[in-house]
């Protein structure tokens, strides 16, 4: 029977593996791309501002990382109590690093890596906590398309102002024929034609698809997560909890924009925008390598920090770069830790 599987389990891993080049060779690209179209005096600006930056803001910054995964472990023992375990902070927080810095090298390796650590620690079984870790991730989506909402209905005016501004005058020099006033317009028409007819022509194909499975999947999880609250001891503490990390996160951007004087004057939109965006970087490539910096600078635009400056990759780089260099730390000091655990009796996990 092992023998039959072999060539399946050999192509699962030959699959995983390329994907796992595929993402690294988008973010190496995308570093290549951004760094090849800078102008010298914005490759300047880039320089002079990681050499002038303020890194005690970047140190400040962090903190408030830090204190973000704290609160994320606290988060992950309330999940894990009704079942019967409880594991301590500890053990918790160190789990919880190491599973960032397994996501810095293989994409979604991290979640496993965490429930494998709390098992060798505190015999709690895989599948178990692992079925926190989707509650976890359920909620915190419901969080994140809550502050993209958020994001473009406060932005909504800098966002229509940017477009008329800079988008649609591009557009009409290079095609002509783009109508400011009715470009919204043609492109929900559009959408709405096309949806028509990928659901006229190719809807049985889609439903019956693995993709279109893994979606349902995704949203059926997120409504068991958001479910399951019920069953946590102190919901309210949960959900204070789940918010506390999300402002921490927000904390950490806002902070890490005071390092240079060019972005230290940016309010509640841009860093609102910043994290919003920036985290949907961070879900496209390992840890956000090429791709997030990129975002940042793009959407400081919005907010008059120009795109040939180069303060806007300057301080995408210095948060990317900081945050990675804390989680690989952590994540090896937390290795470090766990392998000098003293492991409990046998008589103490049974």
């Amino acid at each position: 029977m092992t023998i039959i599987n072999q060539p399946s389990i050999l192509k699962k891993r030959i699959i995983s593996a390329l994907k796992l080049v595929i993402a690294f060779g988008i973010g190496i690209g995308i570093i290549y791309l951004s760094l090849k179209d800078l102008t010298p005096h914005a490759k300047e600006d880039i320089i002079a501002s990681f050499k002038q930056a303020d890194y005690r803001w970047v140190a400040f910054s962090l903190m408030f990382g830090i204190l973000s995964h704290l609160i994320r472990a606290q988060r992950w023992k309330m999940l894990l109590q009704p079942m019967g375990y409880d594991p301590s902070l500890k053990n918790s927080f160190l789990a919880v690093m190491i599973g960032y810095f397994a996501n810095l090298g293989i994409p979604r390796s991290g979640e496993v890596a965490r429930c494998t650590i709390l098992y060798k620690e505190d015999k709690i079984p895989v599948d178990k906590s692992f079925g926190t870790v989707i509650i976890e991730r359920s909620i915190d989506m419901i969080i994140f398309f809550s502050l993209f909402l958020l994001t473009f209905l406060v932005q909504f005016a800098r966002i229509n102002e940017y477009v008329n501004s800079s988008i649609f005058p591009a557009l009409e020099s290079k095609f002509g024929f783009i109508n400011a006033d009715m470009f919204f317009a043609q492109i929900v028409g559009t959408l709405i034609a096309i949806t028509l007819f990928i659901y006229l022509v190719f809807w049985k194909k889609i439903k019956e698809s693995s993709f279109f499975i893994k979606v349902l999947k995704l949203f059926s999880g997120i409504w068991e997560g958001l479910k399951s609250i019920v069953n946590i001891k102190k919901p309210l503490l949960f959900i204070i909890y789940s918010l506390l990390i999300w402002l921490n996160y927000y904390l950490m951007i806002h902070v890490g924009l005071q390092a240079i004087p060019q972005t230290s004057g940016l309010g509640f939109g841009a860093t609102l925008s910043v994290l919003v965006l920036g985290s949907i970087g961070i879900m496209l490539t390992p840890g956000g390598i090429g791709l997030y910096p990129v975002i940042v600078a793009q959407t400081l635009v919005l907010y008059g920090i120009s795109a040939d400056s180069g303060y806007g990759d300057a301080i995408g780089w210095l948060t990317w770069s900081s945050q990675t260099l804390m989680i690989i730390v952590l994540g090896l000091i937390s290795v470090l830790l766990i392998s000098l655990n003293k492991k409990k009796p046998t008589k103490e996990t049974s």
